[in-house]
C-alpha cells in the first residue's frame, strides 16, 4: 500500500499546499481519501484523475470536499475521461451537498459519481474498509484500509476520541490531524493538538504517527515537537511526499 499526500493544510489551503487530500493505492487500484479546497490541481501534477477508483470523504466540511467540483468539471468535459462513473463515499445527504456547490441549481452529480452513504464495513477494490464517527461537529468518519495484512488509518476531523483510538489499534500507520495548538480555552469535539494526537497513537499501539492537518497559521514545528511528547517517532507530513503502509 502507497500513501501519497496531496494537500495536507487544515481548515483550508496554505501558502504552500491545499488542503486535505490523500491517495491510497494497492494493486493498481486508487482511492482519494477526500478532496479538499485547491486538491484537485495538485492532484493532477500526481495523478490521471480518469485512473481514480473512488473518492472517499470523510465530511463535507469546505477543507475536505470543495474540490469535487472541479473534478466534476474535468470528467463533463476534458474530453479525457473515460465515463465511468466514479464511486464517491461519503455521509448521508452528500450527493444533495456536493449537486449545490458544483452549482446552486442543485442538479444531480450522477452522471459523474455513483454515491454511497459511508459504511460501518465494506469491501473496495483490494482494501478492506472499516469506519468509526469521530468527535466533530460535521458527521465524520475515520476509516481503517487494509489490504495484504497492513493497514492505514486516517483520522479525518476529530477531538479525542476512544472510538478512533479503537479503529485505529494495532494499525501500520496513523495519519492524524493535528489542527490545534497547545493552549487553553480550545472548544471541545473540534479538533486534535499535537500532544493528543501523539497520545492517540500510543493508545492505538500504532506503528507509525504522520502529523497532518496543520492550518497555516500553526507552526507545524511546534504540533511536531508536541506530538512526539506522547509518541516520540512523530513524522510530518509534506505535499508530495510518499509513505509505503
Amino acid at each position: 500500500m502507497r500513501l501519497t499526500v496531496v494537500g495536507c493544510s487544515g481548515s483550508g489551503p496554505g501558502p504552500t499546499s491545499a488542503a486535505s487530500c490523500y491517495l491510497v493505492e494497492h494493486d493498481g487500484f486508487r482511492v482519494l481519501l477526500d478532496l479538499g479546497s485547491g486538491a484537485f490541481g495538485a492532484l493532477q501534477a500526481l495523478a490521471d484523475p480518469d485512473s481514480i477508483d473512488a473518492v472517499y470523504l470523510s465530511h463535507l466540511h469546505a477543507d475536505h470536499c470543495l474540490d469535487v467540483a472541479p473534478l466534476v468539471v474535468w470528467h463533463r468535459y476534458s474530453g479525457r475521461a473515460s465515463g465511468r462513473r466514479l464511486p464517491l463515499i461519503a455521509p448521508a445527504g452528500a450527493d444533495r451537498r456536493l449537486a449545490l456547490v458544483y452549482d446552486g441549481g442543485g442538479a444531480p452529480l450522477t452522471d459523474v459519481f455513483d454515491f454511497a452513504v459511508t459504511p460501518v464495513s465494506a469491501i473496495l477494490g483490494p482494501f478492506t474498509v472499516q469506519t468509526a464517527r469521530t468527535a466533530h461537529p460535521a458527521e465524520c468518519h475515520a476509516i481503517r484500509l487494509t489490504a495484504h495484512g497492513s493497514s492505514l488509518v486516517y483520522t479525518g476531523d476529530t477531538g479525542p476520541s476512544q472510538a478512533v483510538v479503537d479503529l485505529a489499534h494495532g494499525a501500520d500507520v496513523l495519519l492524524a490531524e493535528a489542527a490545534h495548538p497547545e493552549r487553553d480555552g480550545l472548544p471541545p469535539d473540534l479538533h486534535l493538538t499535537g500532544r493528543q494526537a501523539g497520545e492517540a497513537a500510543a493508545a492505538a499501539g500504532v506503528r507509525r504517527l504522520l502529523v497532518t492537518h496543520v492550518p497555516a497559521w500553526v507552526d507545524p514545528a511546534a504540533q511536531l515537537a508536541a506530538a512526539r511528547t506522547a509518541f516520540p517517532g512523530a513524522e510530518l507530513v509534506r505535499p508530495g511526499a510518499t509513505y509505503d503502509v
